[in-house]
């Protein structure tokens, strides 16, 4: 058996999220931290690398026994996202594409004239009271993101575990926060219309039933 589902929907940032791109050639006066953006269209993104580690790193929180390396995660975690462990290399299950702002239009039609914004914070020396500025981008609140997920099915008995893992790790994400700073605030997503389609192959009628009440939460 051989079959691929598209996961798709949206991430909504909820509040300022910060994924930090190359200040490495910034100017004198720039901003320090600047979030990374498409080189095409210059508007902001979220790699897909950033999403999917986020989720791993969550559910292995809730299901590993211990702090582990990733290639010592719980079974159902390996399974869903692959290992790079010598001598028991798995692949992955599922693509996480890259995803790019998509409706800075209708923004700018809310008279929003940036897509991102820059906060400006202090750390404090405790001993000396000394103040450090500096310049933080973020990726407004209201940004929308494209999710594109691909999961390649090879066993139809396990579809549907996986497919609620992955559903489970984007709940947890909710509760948790994208991207750096979180602590202060930063980087709160939150998923909507998740929709999961097969789109190569073919899944007994019972399991693409269920799909879609997996990712209703």
């Amino acid at each position: 058996m051989f079959s691929k589902i598209q996961i798709t929907g949206t991430v909504e940032v909820v509040t300022g999220m910060h994924i930090g791109g190359n200040s490495a050639f910034a100017a004198i006066g720039a901003v320090d931290s600047p979030v990374i953006k498409d080189s095409r269209s210059k508007l902001p993104m979220i790699p897909g690398s950033s999403l999917k580690g986020k989720i791993r790193t969550l559910l292995a929180k809730k299901y590993n026994d211990a702090i582990v390396e990733p290639e010592n995660d719980a079974e159902n975690i390996l399974r869903l996202f692959g290992s790079s462990k010598k001598n028991n290399i798995r692949p992955s299950r599922i693509i996480f594409s890259d995803m790019v702002m998509e409706n800075e239009k209708e923004l700018r039609r809310q008279d929003v004239t940036s897509m991102t914004e820059v906060k400006f914070e202090n750390s404090i020396n405790r001993q000396t009271a000394v103040a450090n500025p500096r310049q933080i981008e973020r990726v407004i609140r209201g940004a929308q993101f494209d999710l594109d997920l691909i999961y390649e099915a090879q066993n139809e008995s396990e579809v549907l575990e996986d497919m609620r893992l992955l559903a489970e790790g984007m709940k947890l994400l909710e509760y948790d926060y994208l991207g750096g700073h979180g602590s202060r605030g930063y980087g709160k997503v939150k998923f909507k219309d998740i929709q999961a389609e097969v789109v190569i192959g073919e899944l007994s009628e019972s399991v693409e039933e269920q799909l879609g009440d997996i990712f209703r939460f």
